[in-house]
């Protein structure tokens, strides 16, 4: 997870604070105020290979995640323990032979 916390940071920081900014901006409505910026997030993340393991290997979870955003639009705080059951799962997400894709520590 660590490896895709970083190619995140790196390749889409910008969309992700973006999209961070706009959901904290509009607790009611985020849903269709952000979904432009949730859109720019998914098609940078999309293309990375550790990102696109771990949305395939976790996808039940990352689902069981939005639904509960989307079930809770003004108290996003009450998914935290679905967001727990993913981080969890990306972290068992075997990365090895995905080649140069995963940064090599410095």
């Amino acid at each position: 997870m660590q490896a895709a916390m970083e190619i995140t940071a790196k390749y889409c920081q910008k969309e992700m604070e973006e999209y961070g900014a706009c959901v904290a901006s509009h607790p009611a409505e985020w849903q269709q105020q952000c979904q432009h910026l949730k859109v720019k997030v998914a098609q940078c993340t999309s293309s990375h290979p550790v990102i696109k393991k771990i949305r395939t290997d976790c996808a039940g979870e990352f689902a069981e995640f939005e639904r509960c955003l989307r079930e809770n639009q003004a108290s996003a705080q009450t998914c935290s323990p679905h967001v727990v059951r993913f981080l969890a799962c990306a972290e068992t997400v075997d990365i090895k032979g995905l080649g140069n894709a995963v940064p090599q520590p410095t």
